[in-house]
């Protein structure tokens, strides 16, 4: 994730997500395979668990079924069109806007993270890093649901829903030993092929991990 304008072709996460809006709701929120994610994530989690959602979007699915659930959500997104979307349709759980790899968190702060497809513009690097970070801001034994689109691409250019952005990303078996390597325990892997619905929607991969803090 760049926040130049003018580095290689693509645009800064905040003005990619603040042009969709809504319009990225429509196209993804409707994924089987995310919602049984969630059905996952639920069964794991205590009553009243502290969740932080990373790139919450407008909050739906992720935090509007966390919060449903009477969990608390702390929703983190760089774009603030979304977090205002979000702060409307998911009043239950707090949103916040900023860069979560900026933001600090206590050790052990939360009892789950969830990363749903918000690592894609960061760098490999940066991934990885983040991916440390949140380990350490859950608690042992804490749970982790991440998704990715499993491709092998180091700052791509790429055009997603009309928006041209940079995009990062590993193969399946390299992100999974990320994970792993941050400090998280993998315990359920799921990959799925879904058609996001949009006029520009093709087939994509994507996969989802869930873990548990070592």
């Amino acid at each position: 994730m760049s926040d130049d304008p003018g580095e290689r072709a693509g645009l800064p996460a905040a003005t990619v997500f603040d042009a969709l809006g809504a319009e990225y709701e429509r196209a993804f929120a409707g994924s089987a395979a995310h919602h049984a994610s969630l059905d996952l994530l639920l069964e794991r989690l205590g009553p009243g668990s502290r969740v932080l959602d990373v790139g919450s979007g407008t909050g739906v699915p992720t935090a509007r079924r966390l919060a449903g659930a009477r969990h608390r959500v702390v929703g983190v997104d760089v774009s603030p069109v979304m977090t205002a979307l979000a702060a409307r349709q998911v009043p239950d759980a707090e949103f916040r806007l900023g860069d979560v790899r900026e933001l600090p968190w206590e050790d052990g702060e939360f009892d789950a993270v969830c990363v749903y497809f918000s690592l894609l513009q960061m760098s490999r690097g940066e991934q990885a890093e983040l991916l440390g970070r949140l380990a350490r801001a859950v608690r042992p034994g804490g749970l982790l649901a991440v998704a990715t689109v499993p491709v092998d691409v180091a700052e791509a250019s790429a055009v997603f829903m009309g928006q041209p952005v940079v995009v990062s990303s590993f193969g399946e078996e390299e992100f999974t030993a990320l994970v792993a390597g941050a400090g998280f325990a993998v315990e359920e892997r799921r990959s799925v092929l879904f058609t996001p619905d949009h006029p520009a929607g093709a087939p994509e991969p994507h996969l989802f991990l869930h873990g548990r803090r070592v």
